[in-house]
Order: C-alpha cells, then structure tokens, then sequence
C-alpha cells in the first residue's frame, strides 16, 4: 500500500498526545455574550490561520499528528493549505462546484467529486472541509436538521453527518462590541476508514475578505 500522506511522516517526527474531548457543561450566558452572539453572522468569504491536531487509527497503529493550517474561502471556492510544525506546506486542497483537488508536496494531485471523501482517501483521516466551511463559525446543522448556533451555552452539537462538534474556547468574550468568534473547536468520530478520529482547530487569525 503506498505511504500516507507526509502529514504522517510529520507525526512520527513530532508527535501530539492530544487529550480525549470531554463534555463540555452549559455555562451562564452574559450580557456581553448575549451581544456579541445576535450580531454573529456567518461570513461567505473569510480567511483563517490557525493549528491543527488530529488523532486516528492508521494501517497499524493509532496515529497522532499537529501543524498549521491556513483556509480561504468565497462562496464558490475553498482553499486549505496543510502546514509542517516548522510552517512548510505539506498538501493543498482546492473545493469549488465543480469538484475538488489536494496536491501533496513532491505529488501529483489528485481530484475527486467530494472534497470530503478525497481527504480520507488520499490523507489517511478525514478533513470534513465542506462541513468546515460552516463550523469554524459556529454554525451548523445537527441530526435532526435544524440550524445550531454555537454559544459557550451551547457549546457541543453532533451534526447530521456524525462528527460531535465541541466549542470550548472563544475570541473576545468579554467585550460586547466584538462578535463572540470560536477559538477552539474540537471534533470527534467514528469512521470505517480511520477508527476513532479526534481533530482539534485552534484559530489564530480570522480575517473577513
């Protein structure tokens, strides 16, 4: 079977023991929360920057792995760059309308019609990219198919594709005037490809485009 991604690679050099995602119990709201959280909207273009942990069972172990991250999006396109602790970058993955595309570093790309069912295929874990597009803001649709708006309140949804999403840290808390953004999320699921997958984003930069 060919080697995974060097994202692998990366994990065996700089490994993570990345902590099991506890529960996360509902918290007062405040009136500066209650602010920033009704003048929340969700951003169709926005560039990230941040760090990326993952956790998953591979070919014949259990495999932990962390770097960078950066995303661009518009509403018709997705641009994820993956990202070496030391900040090279280590796979491209491209999402539009038509399809999507990830370019490993020294490879040739590849391209399938899911950008989600590419990334398990080609990295060895998920990286639920179209579902990414709406979480890193705090929105999301869980098992029933209603609308969930993410609060430190609210702070844990399981959505209707099976990934248990947790919010567990936010950007400005404590000033009303500023939108109460997610810093941490973690996300957690059981896949046939990749067993038991932990994925922990942690946002450093939120730029709107």
């Amino acid at each position: 079977m060919k080697s995974r991604a060097p994202w692998t690679a990366a994990a065996l050099v700089a490994p993570l023991l990345l902590s099991s995602c506890a529960s996360l119990a509902p918290v007062p709201v405040t009136p500066a929360e209650q602010q920033a959280t009704a003048t929340r909207s969700y951003r169709a273009s926005v560039e990230l920057d941040g760090r990326l942990s993952v956790r998953y069972q591979g070919q014949y172990r259990e495999e932990a792995l962390h770097g960078g991250f950066s995303w661009t999006q518009t509403p018709a396109r997705v641009d994820v760059a993956l990202l070496s602790p030391l900040g090279q970058t280590l796979a491209m993955i491209h999402e539009t309308p038509d399809g999507a595309s990830l370019q490993q570093a020294g490879e040739q790309p590849r391209y399938a019609a899911n950008v989600d069912d590419l990334t398990v295929k080609t990295l060895g874990w998920p990286l639920p990219v179209a579902g990414l597009r709406y979480w890193l803001q705090g929105f999301a649709t869980d098992v029933s198919g209603r609308r969930f708006v993410a609060t430190p309140a609210t702070p844990t949804i399981t959505t209707g594709d099976g990934w248990h999403i947790s919010y567990s840290d936010w950007e400005n808390p404590d000033k009303p005037v500023a939108p109460l953004r997610p810093r941490r999320i973690d996300l957690e699921r059981n896949t046939a490809q990749a067993g038991e997958v932990a994925i922990r984003i942690v946002i450093d930069s939120w730029q709107p485009r």
